[in-house]
């Protein structure tokens, strides 16, 4: 370690070594699609693909490699919304040592059913991270059982810290590296490994706009709590970073940027759509960066780190549709019609004359603000992009309907 930092380049090393027998190096793939966003390269890391489906099975398994064994038969404990408790469950049973983690209520079920599938015991507590990791220090407290932190322990920064190892040997040539921020245990590791073996690489933190405490504990110089909002990307949704990655990510980060919701699921949607990756809204936050700011905050070649793929299919159906709408493939809206027999079936024909595609349809004959001679409809369409709904609006409010956007 340095004199001044909790954690440096020779951790992640040692870290590297003993994760070698059990993780997966993930890929890297280049991106054409986001390449042309910032004028040059750019290749997505792919921890998405991991075991355990995120990067969190490398800061989980270092640090429970080094307890003791008098300290493994106490058995482990964690608080996570999904990823770190998969990760934990994962490296516990690799180990032959005891999980219990703490979820909060709200975890999506198929983070549960997984952690419970690698041998945990999952509690559900609380209404956030915050909340789960404060029963699980009670359950530590009163059982004997380690607490496994999900970013604030150098054994965790350095282990997650080996996938900026990884990206400096596939992706030398890098010179910016765009990493998803919730508690900073990443993108500390990773900011501490290219310090040494690709210092001319800039790396960017990407938090969600809606929990973004990383700037103003950057500006206070430690970690300062904010009131966190409603997110999508419940993976990076920490109201408070750590006491120790808060310091390297102030050093070794060039910046850290957030990212709206609007930008999270049209990220999802490029991963799926054009990288063929299956990415949760908190590990697709860098593609995000990129859709959202101005390319040259971003050197290329640049390398996006995917950090998860854990994602509840009822929210993936969800976030593709925003997805869609957002990127303009998607439109809904609300049309009153004459109540009379044909009214709808000529509107259909002028949307099959436009080429867009009727998803959805909802009649109403009988509302408060209907006159008894109308009729409203709900529509939902699939379109070719934002020029194809401005073609869409325009010709049917020139063939004098009046449609209402909510």
């Amino acid at each position: 370690m340095t004199s001044t930092l909790p954690v440096g380049p020779d951790d992640v090393l040692a870290a590297r070594e003993v994760l070698r027998p059990v993780i997966r190096q993930t890929p890297v793939l280049e991106s054409g699609a986001l390449a042309a966003l910032v004028g040059g390269p750019v290749f997505l890391k792919c921890e998405n693909l991991q075991r355990g489906g995120s990067f969190k099975v490398r800061g989980a398994y270092v640090r429970i490699s080094r307890l003791s064994p008098a300290e493994r038969a106490r058995g482990v404990v964690a608080a996570s919304a999904g990823n770190h408790a998969q990760g934990v469950a994962l490296a516990a049973e690799w180990l032959g040592t005891r999980a219990t983690v703490v979820m909060p209520a709200a975890a999506p079920l198929p983070k549960i059913a997984a952690t419970r599938g690698y041998g945990a015991e999952v509690i559900l507590h609380g209404a956030s991270v915050e909340e789960a990791l404060a029963r699980a220090l009670e359950i530590s407290e009163q059982t004997g059982s380690i607490l496994i932190h999900p970013f604030d322990h150098a054994d965790v920064i350095a282990g997650q810290g080996s996938v900026g190892l990884e990206i400096a040997e596939q992706c030398p040539q890098a010179r910016t590296v765009v990493v998803p921020v919730g508690g900073g245990g990443l993108a500390s590791g990773v900011a501490v490994a290219l310090s040494s073996v690709l210092p001319q690489a800039q790396v960017i933190g990407v938090q969600a706009e809606a929990v973004a405490p990383i700037a103003a504990s950057v500006a206070a110089g430690h970690a300062v709590s904010v009131e966190a909002a409603a997110t999508m990307a419940d993976g990076i949704a920490v109201a408070v970073p750590g006491t120790l990655t808060t310091p390297l990510i102030a050093r070794l980060c060039g910046r850290v940027l957030t990212v709206t919701e609007e930008n999270l699921s049209r990220a999802l949607l490029l991963c799926l759509e054009r990288a063929k990756q299956l990415a949760e809204p908190a590990g697709a936050a860098g593609v995000a960066a990129l859709l959202e700011h101005p390319a040259h905050l971003f050197q290329p070649p640049v390398v996006v780190v995917l950090s998860g793929g854990n994602i509840d299919p009822l929210l993936l159906s969800k976030v593709l549709r925003h997805g869609l709408s957002a990127a303009g493939r998607y439109m809904a809206f609300r049309c009153k019609l004459p109540d009379r027999p044909g009214a709808l079936a000529t509107l259909l024909s002028e949307l099959a004359a436009l080429g867009a595609n009727v998803l959805d349809v909802m009649h109403e004959r009988v509302t408060a603000d209907l006159r008894v001679d109308e009729a409203e409809v709900n529509l939902h369409l699939e379109t070719r992009g934002p020029e194809h709904c401005d073609t869409v609006i325009s010709q049917l409010r020139k063939a004098g309907y009046t449609l209402l956007f909510s």
